[in-house]
C-alpha cells in the first residue's frame, strides 16, 4: 500500500495540471469534474507501466487516488455550482 501512496503522489500534479487544462479548455458543468479528474487520474495511472513494476491494479489504485486528490486540491475553497469557464 505504501508503493500505491508514493505513485499517487507523485502522479498526482501531473493529473491536477490536466484536469486545469480540461477545466480551462472545455465548458463543462462543476459537478462531474471530480469524475473526469478520476477518470484521467485512472487512464495516467493505466499508462505508467514503462515507469514502474507495479501491477496495473496498484497502478490504477494509485491513478485513482491521484485523481481524486488532484480534484480535491483545486475545489476545496471554491463553490461549485454553475460550469467552469
Amino acid at each position: 500500500m505504501k508503493q500505491v501512496l508514493v505513485f499517487a503522489t507523485v502522479i498526482m500534479p501531473v493529473v491536477a495540471a490536466l484536469m486545469e487544462g480540461v477545466k480551462r479548455s472545455v465548458k463543462l458543468p462543476k459537478n462531474i469534474l471530480p469524475g473526469i479528474s478520476l477518470v484521467i487520474g485512472l487512464l495516467i495511472g493505466a499508462a505508467a507501466y514503462p515507469f514502474t513494476d507495479m501491477d496495473l491494479v496498484l497502478r490504477l489504485w494509485a491513478g485513482g487516488f491521484a485523481g481524486l486528490a488532484g480534484t480535491g486540491l483545486f475545489e476545496l475553497f471554491k463553490k461549485r455550482n454553475g460550469v467552469t469557464k
